[in-house]
């Protein structure tokens, strides 16, 4: 399969709306009833996505030909790894501190595990602000990106197809020493 300037597009909104559709499912600042397998669960997906940047970047530096675009396009979703790792550590922040609420549960009345509880809360909650903007982030940039990468005008992809892309090979040149008539069989040559 190539990678056309329109599969790039596409592959790039795709990408997109993948992490769009991740930050509709973060829980909710300030909901502090989480399910721990929730959040595990939404992390594994997050690695699902950076194993598919890594895929889309290999697909594109394996391709023969690299397309004027493609380095644009390899970088977009280079540079899309980062922010989706920085969500997917964040969630790990949300998954610890919810391990910690579970553990600490039959203490919660109790004040000085009441104070802990809370600042693992505000933990959670900085954590998810920080997943839902590093997701912004990210799909945001690859949303850019696909405007940038436009296909070839219809005048091009028709000049394209009128051009002729062989080319007749120069002839050698003969050693030195062999006569001119048999140099070049086609062409008459006149002697002084």
């Amino acid at each position: 399969m190539n990678s056309t300037p329109s599969s790039d597009i596409r592959a790039m909104r795709a990408t997109a709306s993948a992490f769009d559709a991740q930050r509709r499912k973060l829980p909710v600042p300030g909901n502090h009833r989480r399910s721990l397998d929730v959040v595990a669960r939404q992390i594994s997906e997050l690695g699902e996505l950076i194993t598919d940047l890594g895929n889309e970047i290999l697909f594109r530096d394996a391709a023969q030909d690299h397309e004027v675009h493609t380095a644009r396009v390899i970088t977009s979703f280079a540079s899309a790894v980062r922010p989706v790792g920085e969500a997917a550590s964040a969630l790990g922040a949300v998954a610890h501190q919810l391990s910690f609420l579970d553990q600490t549960e039959h203490l919660r009345d109790q004040p000085g595990a009441q104070d802990a509880r809370e600042a693992a809360m505000r933990v959670m909650d900085d954590a998810l602000g920080t997943a839902d903007t590093a997701l912004r982030d990210a799909a945001d940039s690859l949303h850019t990106a696909s405007a940038t990468v436009s296909p070839p005008s219809v005048r091009l992809r028709a000049a394209r197809s009128r051009s002729t892309t062989t080319t007749t090979a120069p002839r050698p040149t003969p050693p030195a020493g062999t006569p001119a008539a048999a140099a070049s069989p086609g062409r008459i040559l006149r002697s002084r």
